[in-house]
């Protein structure tokens, strides 16, 4: 069997999408390991995985800036041809993506089977088995032609060293003993959001239940986590909407001891650290195969006849009435919330 020296591995989805690829990553370098394995990633995220031990780099691509045209797609492609590559490997379905790889020249380029245009973009291609399978055991599909199989590894996402140290500074400064409860509020996809309000009485019931609360939020979300917090009342809760980068943002997730969150990308950064977890799933659901992996990763969702309503949720409830995450009670939260605090 062939030993490759220098390996890609294209994954320029979100931010949860190259998380759930790290046990791929981890599975190459077993079997590669005197091989440099350098990821591909949507441009913006790279600092997350730079501390990752399987990986030797970490490029990002501008997928939405820059780099969005097809033609700048093709030329990356060209770039990349030129360095020394002799495996490479892609997780997406998209033209953008098998122009890149098609691009390259390398000498074996696995993906997927389709769209039909991948076929002219690989050297081999492999079903995805979207329906049977969940995400990283598609993921792992395209090992196969490489002998590689499941299970996958167990993979833990790597913070660094700086990072860690500020955060254990946070938690001396105002978490004390408490047990610290995280929440993000927001989503890039509106109807994945649990009720503004709901989160408000978590917060409030948890602090009075003697926990620290910490809010967390991206720069584009710091109105809802306000709204968090203003609705919560007078509480110890710390608001950190916008005050973290994202290795900062890790590092925090990875200390806490519950996370309540929507099914958004720092879910995917708090269960690759094993982070108790509870994740909220109303138009999107766990069969999707994108859920929060682990025995201490909870997922609360109520069964409804219209969800899924889509891949990743639209921006309006197409029934107009939310049920997905309406139905979701403070109740039932706090009870699955309080067990892993340890109120």
């Amino acid at each position: 069997m062939s030993e490759y020296k220098k390996i890609g591995v294209w994954q320029t989805a979100f931010l949860g999408d190259a998380v759930l690829t790290l046990p791929l990553l981890r599975a190459l370098k077993n079997r590669y390991p005197e091989a440099e394995i350098h990821f591909f990633v949507r441009g913006g995220v790279e600092s997350i995985f730079a501390a990752q031990p399987e990986i030797t780099e970490v490029h990002g691509f501008a997928k939405r800036g820059a780099q969005k045209s097809l033609n700048a797609a093709v030329r990356l492609g060209w770039e990349i041809g030129q360095q020394g590559f002799d495996l490479w490997i892609s997780t997406h379905k998209s033209l953008r993506s098998a122009l890149v790889a098609g691009a390259t020249g390398i000498k074996r380029r696995i993906g997927y089977n389709e769209p039909w245009f991948n076929r002219l973009a690989y050297t081999e291609t492999v079903d995805r088995r979207f329906d049977e399978l969940e995400e990283i055991e598609r993921l792992f599909q395209l090992l196969a032609p490489l002998g590689i199989t499941t299970p996958a590894p167990k993979t833990e996402l790597v913070v660094g060293e700086e990072v860690r140290m500020d955060a254990d500074l946070f938690w001396q400064e105002h978490c004390g003993d408490r047990p610290v409860l995280g929440v993000h509020p927001g989503s890039t996809w509106p109807t994945k959001c649990w009720p503004v309000e709901y989160f408000s009485e978590i917060v409030a019931r948890a602090d009075k239940a003697g926990a620290q609360v910490l809010v967390f939020a991206g720069p584009d979300e710091t109105e809802v986590a306000e709204q968090v917090m203003r609705g919560a009342g007078e509480t110890r809760a710390v608001n950190l909407a916008g005050k973290l980068s994202l290795p900062q943002l890790a590092a925090y997730l990875g200390r806490l001891d519950a996370y309540l969150t929507n099914d958004s990308g720092p879910m995917h950064l708090a269960w690759a650290q094993d982070t108790p977890l509870v994740a909220l799933f109303g138009p999107t659901v766990r069969k999707l195969g994108f859920f929060p992996r682990g025995d201490n990763s909870t997922v609360l969702e109520v069964p409804l006849d219209c969800r899924p309503c889509g891949l990743h949720g639209p921006k309006k409830c197409p029934k107009g009435h939310h049920d997905c995450m309406r139905r979701l009670t403070p109740d039932m939260v706090w009870d699955a919330l309080r067990v892993k605090l340890g109120l």
